[in-house]
C-alpha cells in the first residue's frame, strides 16, 4: 500500500500581528517589565516581539498561552 504524498503548503506567520495580540494581552495596566518577567524573557525581547521584529519560539508562545489563557491558534492567527 503506497502513501499519497500531500503537497507542501508553506505556513507564513505574520509576526507583527502576533506582536499586536501579545500587546493586547499585556493591556495598559501591565508594564513590559512585569509581563516579560511573567513569561521569562527580557523587557527588550518583549519589545521586539510586540513590534514583530523576531520569530517567537514555541516555548515562549506556550508560556504566554498558559499564563494568559489564550490558545496558540489565537496567538498565531487571531482565530479562536
Amino acid at each position: 500500500m503506497s502513501r499519497r504524498k500531500l503537497p507542501h503548503v508553506p505556513v507564513v506567520v505574520d509576526w507583527e500581528a502576533v506582536g499586536r495580540r501579545i500587546r493586547e494581552l499585556r493591556g495598559f495596566d501591565t508594564t513590559q517589565q512585569v509581563f516579560a518577567g511573567r513569561i521569562g524573557v527580557s523587557q527588550n525581547y518583549l519589545s521586539a516581539m510586540e513590534h514583530g521584529k523576531v520569530q517567537i519560539g514555541a516555548e515562549i508562545l506556550l508560556q504566554i498561552s498558559s499564563e494568559y489563557g489564550r490558545s496558540l491558534e489565537w496567538l498565531l492567527t487571531g482565530k479562536s
